[in-house]
């Protein structure tokens, strides 16, 4: 079984380095403290000049094998509904998995999960080999959580992958809204508006994610409640470079899902009672010319209509209508 992509990103996994410091003893005898290169697509942790995250006391980013990961046997919750376990395996199929698991060490190569057993089993139904993790080598929740607070403040994650950490900074690490947003010097709504992101389909969470619709956009596309709808109202701010606002109004109208009513159909224009007196009045012309003739009278104006058969039918009706007007001039 093939390496499954990681899909949008990391999320906490970007605001923590990608390995533990790697001990180098110099010739001198003096200790010092060297960190490893970082892995393709991260950037370098650099404190002074504010560039990466900063470095997490206790706590790395690590891809690890499944295999290699066993369940906190103190884990309270037994039961795990199965149609959300697949519905989740079904989004990291499509997105990835955006929140890594908490683990700690026990041997070489060998994890005992702390936080998201959830996010263990679902990865394991989509077919995960290998799932981003923190690993974590102290026991001390709030600085740690104080750290990923702090370099969420420093690193520009996309939309997803913010929502994302906000999520698991919430659920993981015990933070509360008012304590993100205060840290992070952004509103409680914006936090609120933020986790909305995660309630859009996959296919809407990779376009956010890649920058093809802007946060704003997904957050107005999560006012609709069908999966269907903010799809196809997510290709058409694509298609037709919608702004935020006119998505706004879009949704503010109503649930696009709804296919729009066919036009009701015109009700044909009742005819009006006929005049006792045209019908004998059409009768009498008729017999007079010897052929059809119909008398309509509207509101404003009436008219005769005579019918003919030939031209010499035409001629006929015309010189009994009024005889002089075939004579030649």
């Amino acid at each position: 079984m093939s390496k499954q992509p990681r899909g949008l990103g990391r999320g906490l996994g970007a605001l923590i380095p990608t390995a533990p410091p790697v001990a180098e003893v110099p010739a001198a005898g003096t200790a010092t403290m060297t960190a490893p290169e970082p892995a393709a697509g991260q950037r370098r942790p650099e404190t002074n000049g504010h560039v990466g995250p900063a470095p997490v006391a206790g706590a790395y980013f690590a891809e690890i094998p499944v295999e290699n990961i066993t369940p906190n046997p103190r884990q309270p919750r037994e039961n795990f509904n199965e149609g959300a376990l697949e519905e989740l395996a079904a989004s990291i199929k499509e997105v990835g998995l955006l929140q890594p698991v908490v683990v700690r060490p026990v041997s070489e190569g060998l994890y005992e999960l702390i936080m998201g057993e959830r996010r263990l089993r679902a990865s394991k139904l989509a077919g995960l080999d290998v799932i981003p993790a923190i690993v974590r080598e102290t026991k001390e929740d709030k600085l740690l959580l104080d750290a990923l607070i702090e370099n969420l403040q420093r690193e520009q994650l996309n939309g997803i992958e913010e929502a994302a950490a906000y999520r698991q900074l919430l659920d993981d690490f015990g933070a509360t809204h008012e304590q993100l947003a205060t840290r992070i010097g952004r509103s409680r709504s914006h936090v609120s508006n933020t986790l909305r992101l995660l309630t859009l389909p996959p296919k809407v969470q990779l376009k956010v994610a890649a920058g093809t619709i802007s946060a704003g956009h997904g957050r107005a596309l999560a006012g609709l409640q069908n999966p269907a709808a903010q799809e196809r109202l997510a290709d058409r701010i694509v298609a037709e470079l919608l702004t935020v606002r006119a998505v706004e109004e879009i949704v503010a109208v109503g649930d696009v899902s709804a296919a729009p009513a066919p036009p009701e159909p015109r009700a044909p224009r009742a005819k009006p009672a006929e005049d006792p007196s045209l019908r004998r009045l059409a009768d009498r012309l008729s017999d007079h010319f010897e052929t059809r003739v119909k008398v309509d009278f509207g509101r404003r104006k009436g008219r005769i209509v005579v019918e003919f058969a030939t031209i010499d039918d035409l001629e006929r009706i015309i010189a009994t209508m009024s005889p002089e007007a075939l004579r030649p001039e």
